[in-house]
């Protein structure tokens, strides 16, 4: 996070701006790169006084938005044959068990997956190009699209931009006692909160296994 902080820092505001609508455009268009960590590094430096947070979420808007609908449109037209050859040159994000979840997810889901997906780093990067490939009709698409990139981007700035805001109060204000309660507090619901998705995700399968078990007896 730092080291994307850093790097933002030393570009002026309307160039901040650019780069994280360009990097999180290019990583909704199927390639892996940093797109969350950028938003939040150029969320923070709004929060020291550098940049406007809603100028932030608008790039990072436009460039989900538009990122996604270029990766839609690579998928439809190369079809799955196109992420199978995704899959060998980037194993570890387009490989055969990261497409069988994704393809899980929108088989479970629809096109409630596009939206949902915005906030998964795994569907964030696959969900424009499997949309396109599974021939999601564009119009549902890029309702979904729009929603999730707009509720994505507009959520993590203010989250991150008033977490930031707090940090600095905290430490003006407070003791460095009283901040470390804050922060074990914070990871100790992060935690709990993933655990709580894992549950589910779990009991989601299960539910599956017991469909597919079934569905074979029958």
């Amino acid at each position: 996070m730092g080291h994307v902080q850093d790097w933002l820092a030393g570009f002026p505001p309307a160039v901040i701006y650019l780069l994280v609508g360009l990097i999180i455009m290019i990583e909704s268009m199927g390639i892996p790169l940093p797109g969350e960590l950028a938003l939040i590094g150029a969320t923070l430096l709004t929060a020291a006084g550098t940049g406007n947070p809603v100028y932030v979420a608008i790039a990072a808007s436009i460039g989900a938005i538009v990122g996604d609908s270029i990766g839609y449109a690579v998928g439809h037209r190369g079809g799955r044959p196109l992420l199978v050859r995704a899959g060998k040159r980037f194993p570890k994000h387009f490989g055969p068990a990261q497409l069988a979840k994704a393809e899980a997810a929108f088989g479970r889901w629809g096109v409630w997956a596009v939206f949902f997906g915005r906030f998964v780093a795994l569907l964030r990067i696959l969900a424009g190009p499997l949309a396109g490939a599974l021939r999601v009709p564009y119009p549902k698409f890029l309702i979904a699209n729009a929603a999730g990139g707009i509720v994505w981007a507009s959520g993590t700035v203010a989250l991150v931009y008033f977490l930031g805001e707090a940090v600095e109060k905290y430490l003006k204000d407070f003791s460095w006692i009283a901040l470390g309660v804050a922060v074990l507090f914070g990871l100790g619901t992060t935690w709990w909160l993933k655990r709580k998705a894992h549950r589910q995700v779990a009991d989601g399968d299960d539910d599956d296994t017991v469909v597919a078990t079934t569905g074979r007896d029958h």
